[in-house]
Formats: structure tokens, sequence, C-alpha cells
């Protein structure tokens, strides 16, 4: 695997290739008979892919496994921020594979074990901490076979389960998994304070808390406004609440935490559009506090099913997009005119729209087409 990869003339040759048309460089032969084609691609794939999702791995000397292995690992930033919340003794990775996360969530712990199945996926991660100069147990064995042998506690557990079926097929309900969290759960709880879940950010929050009693906290996780991750906190300590952080990470905007009983007890008030107008970010639509970011910030709904607001005057620190804009009729809208196109609460998509009236995309500019109380309305941003 890695010995031949690593000679310096396979090195030379990946890097002179970094730009080269893949397709076109798999239909040529491979220059070493020791190395294929194939893994020459892969090993170039693989740093593309690094130089945007973990560019800390951009050092001579490493090795990338498969493309799949590459899609499935957390980004750096994701990595980077869960790291910020956690610290202890021991901690551990029962789902390691590429250890992207494991690399980052364990800097502030002494002693770390990584757990994967995938022999050859655990070498690869291995020789690159060895580069990297990163230490850590390395255990080759199944999740399920290492709960039932160790006698070890942790500080800390983290899992990020396989959200893929036997058809290849994805899928995101916890029971559905690989391992199935719903029986494991006790069994984690048993040999660690903290649990820490990595999900997919399609699953419903309140399926969550129903199926699993020991929650304390849910990350909604976001980067520049695309929800990457729902992250589940588990503790053998029983709460009374739930706390969710909702976060937009490299928007400049700031967290917005509160706790589920919140919204169950806000109310929002309803105004036409005033001079400001708000849009929360992805992770606030995903927790679904649209009463609460109401009540918190003093602003007022278009309508019940509109999750836009608005204020006269402009209120600071909101976890979204502020515009200051105006009511228009759709006559004065000119064709030709470039806009950044939302349809919230509106019968036309965006391609739809633009269609219709023969807009631009792009440009410094919003155009939005919603529902108010009174009906449907445009708004443009000044």
């Amino acid at each position: 695997m890695g010995n031949k990869l690593l000679n310096q003339e396979v090195q030379k040759y990946i890097n002179a290739n970094l730009h080269t048309d893949l397709h076109a460089l798999l239909l040529k032969k491979a220059p070493f008979p020791e190395v294929s084609m194939q893994e020459i691609v892969q090993q170039i794939k693989g740093r593309q892919v690094a130089e945007k999702k973990f560019p800390f791995l951009l050092k001579e000397g490493i090795i990338f496994p498969p493309q799949l292995n590459l899609e499935q690992s957390s980004s750096e930033k994701t990595a980077l921020y869960k790291s910020e919340i956690i610290k202890g003794k021991k901690f551990i990775d029962l789902t390691s594979g590429f250890g992207i996360d494991a690399y980052y969530l364990s800097q502030n712990f002494d002693d770390i074990t990584i757990v994967e199945q995938n022999a050859e996926l655990l070498k690869i991660v291995e020789h690159n901490w060895n580069v990297i100069g990163k230490k850590a147990k390395f255990v080759n064995q199944k999740l399920e076979d290492f709960l039932i042998e160790s006698k070890e506690h942790f500080d800390t557990i983290y899992l990020d389960p396989a959200r893929r079926d036997h058809q290849k097929n994805k899928v995101f309900l916890l029971e559905d998994l690989s391992p199935n969290i719903l029986e494991i759960q006790e069994k984690l709880l048993s040999i660690s304070n903290q649990v820490i879940i990595k999900l997919s950010p399609l699953i419903d929050l309140k399926y969550l808390i129903s199926v699993v009693p020991d929650i304390f906290r849910i990350d909604i996780v976001a980067v520049k406004n695309d929800v990457k991750e729902i992250v589940i906190f588990l503790s053998n300590k029983k709460v009374n609440e739930i706390i969710c952080c909702c976060v937009n990470l490299e928007s400049g905007e700031s967290p917005f935490n509160f706790m589920f009983r919140e919204e169950e007890n806000a109310r929002s008030e309803y105004s036409e559009p005033e001079k400001f107008i708000y849009i929360p970010n992805n992770s606030i639509l995903k927790a679904g506090i649209f009463n609460l970011i109401s009540e918190k910030f003093g602003l007022k709904k278009l309508h019940p099913n509109t999750h836009i607001y608005t204020s006269a005057e402009k209120k600071e620190n909101f976890p979204g997009r502020i515009l200051e804009m105006e009511v228009v009729e759709s006559k004065s809208v000119k064709k030709k005119s470039q806009f950044n196109i939302i349809s919230k609460n509106y019968p036309l998509k965006p391609d739809e729209i633009k269609k219709k009236y023969g807009l631009k995309d792009g440009g410094k500019h919003y155009i939005i087409f919603t529902q108010s109380k009174k009906g449907k309305i445009i708004l443009k941003s000044l």
C-alpha cells in the first residue's frame, strides 16, 4: 500500500499531474510496474479533496484512501468546531474512517484510541498520523466486538455511524445505521461519561429526542449556510432540559442557543414588510424555532408559513441575512435585471421566476417572492 506509493518518482509523477484530466489519465499505462494508474489517480483525487476539506493533510508522505472514504469524512471546519467543545483524559473514536474527526476531537485528550474495522483504511490512518506526529492506539476490530471485549472506561466516545444500507442507499434513522445506535446506547454510556454521535442533516430532531432518552445537547452545524451535520451529545447524568446550538460556520454570524421548551412557549406577531427583512440561516430553519427567533429578536413574521421576519429598526446579531428592502409591483421588475432570487412560501420556484420575469442570477441585489398575511408580495433590496 504505502511504500510503493511513497516512492520518490511516484510522488513526483503524482505532483506533476494534480491538474491533469483524470479520465484521460486512467486510459494511460502506468509508468511504474509496481503501482497501477488507478492507485495514482486515487492519490491525485485525495489531494484535490484535501485542498478543500482537510488542508492540514497536504504534506509530503500522506496517503489517501478510496473516494468513498474521502466523501464520508468530515471537513476540517466541522471537525475543528467539535474539537473546541470537548476535553478530558481518555478519548475513543469507535468508527474512525479516515480519522479526520478523531484527529481534531482528540486534541484536548492525553490517551487516544482509534477503532476501525477496515484493516487497509486503518493502516492508512496510522501511517498518516505517524507522518504528522500524532500518537494513538490503533485497533482493527468491529465496534460491536470491541464493546463486548473492552473493560476500559473513557471520558468521551465518538461515533460517526455508516449511513448507507447493504444496497449502498443512504439511510438516516438510528435503527438503520451501522452500528444501530438504539441497540448500543446503553452499553456506550456504561463505559463513558459522554457519547458524541454525528448524524445526517436530514434527521428529524423530534424523532431523535423521542428515541434517545439520554441526549443533553444537539448541535446543528452548517458551513456557509449549508447544514452539514447534526451532532448529539449523550450523558449518563440525567438532565431536565436539552440545549440546542445552531451554528453557521464561516458566515460571521453568532451561534444561537436555546432550550426546546422555549419554542413551545413562544409566540409570533405579524406585520406587513417594514424597512428591514430578516432571513434565518439554515441551521435555525432546521431547528424549527420559527416563533422563538421572532420573540428573541423582537421581530414580526410576514405570514405563519413564511419564515421571513421584519422590523422598522435594525436588530443586530441576527443569525441569518439582514436586508434593507422595499415592496415593489411585479410590473416594475425589469427584464434582464440581475438579482439573487429567493422564493419563500410562493407558488413559483426561483428558476420559474427567473424565466417568467426574464431575470439574471447574481449581483449585489436581492429580490424575494413571498407572501404576507395580505397575499403575495415582491420585495427588492435597496
